[in-house]
C-alpha cells in the first residue's frame, strides 16, 4: 500500500474540553470518511484503522462501495484487515453479491489481502461459476483475478488456471497483462493449460496466449513487447493459411 508523504503526521482533531473523548474523535472520524477533501478521507480511514475497532466495520463497508479515490479505498481495505478476519471476512463476502461493481471489486481486493482462506469457496469457479472472473465489469474481473490467485488452495490450482483461460484475449493490453500475470502466478507447472489454448480460432486469444507463453519462461519480460511479437507471428501464420 502507498501511503501519502505526510502519513505519520496525522492525529486525530483536538476537542474542545468537556467533551467524551472517546465519543466525539469516533463521529468526527466517522462523518470525515464522506468529507469532500480525500485528504480528510484519507486520515479519518487511518484513524479509524488505528484504532481498530469492530463497532467500525459497517461503516467502513460502507464506505468501500461508494468512494471515488483510489488511495482512499486503499486505506479502508487497511483498516478493513486491522479488524478480526472472523467478523470481516462473512461481511465481504456478502458484498460479493452486491449490484454496485464497485463494491464487489473493494470486497475482493479486501479479502485478498486478508489472506484467509475460508474466503475461497465464495469465490471458487468450481463452485460458482464465471460470474466473478469474468464478470462484465472490468475492475470486478481484474479483482477476481488476483483475489482468486491469492487465496487458491494448492490441490485447486490447475481448476483455476483452466477457468482463467477462457478469459484470454480479453479487454486492452492492461487487462490482457493482469489476467497474464495471474495465470504465471499459479506457477510454471500449468502452463500446459495455456497452451490448449494455442490453437484457438481467435487471432487476438491465440496472441495473448504466446504473451502468456513468454511471462512463464521469464516474467520480468515486457508484456507489451510480447504481446506486438506474438500478434506478428499469429498474423504471418493467418496469412500462410490462406
Amino acid at each position: 500500500m502507498t501511503y501519502p508523504l505526510n502519513y505519520h503526521q496525522t492525529r486525530e482533531p483536538d476537542l474542545q474540553a468537556g467533551t467524551d473523548r472517546r465519543t466525539d474523535t469516533g463521529d468526527r472520524m466517522i462523518d470525515a470518511l464522506s468529507a469532500s477533501n480525500p485528504q480528510q478521507r484519507l486520515q479519518a480511514a487511518m484513524a479509524i484503522g488505528t484504532r481498530a475497532e469492530p463497532r467500525d466495520l459497517d461503516v467502513l463497508i460502507a464506505r468501500c462501495r461508494v468512494e471515488p479515490d483510489f488511495f482512499v479505498r486503499d486505506m479502508l481495505t487497511w483498516a478493513l484487515t486491522r479488524l478480526p478476519a472472523d467478523d470481516t471476512i462473512p461481511r465481504l463476502i456478502a458484498e460479493l453479491d452486491s449490484s454496485q461493481p464497485q463494491a464487489i471489486s473493494q470486497s475482493l481486493h479486501t479479502l485478498s489481502k486478508v489472506g484467509d482462506a475460508r474466503a475461497w469457496p465464495a469465490m471458487d469457479p468450481a463452485r460458482i461459476g464465471t460470474a466473478l472472473i469474468a464478470h462484465p465489469d472490468t475492475e470486478v474481473a481484474r479483482s477476481a483475478w488476483r483475489a482468486t490467485v491469492a487465496l487458491v488452495p494448492g490441490e485447486n490450482r490447475g481448476e483455476l488456471a483452466s477457468a482463467l483461460v477462457t478469459q484470454l484475449g480479453r479487454g486492452d493490453i492492461e487487462m490482457q497483462k493482469s489476467l497474464s500475470r495471474a495465470i504465471v502466478a499459479l506457477g510454471e507447472d500449468l502452463v500446459s493449460v495455456v497452451d490448449e489454448k494455442l490453437h484457438a480460432e481467435d487471432d487476438t486469444v491465440r496472441a495473448h496466449v504466446m504473451a502468456t507463453r513468454d511471462m512463464f519462461d521469464d516474467p520480468d519480460a515486457g508484456f507489451a513487447h510480447a504481446l506486438d511479437a506474438a500478434k506478428r507471428v499469429v498474423a504471418l501464420g493467418s496469412e500462410t493459411t490462406v
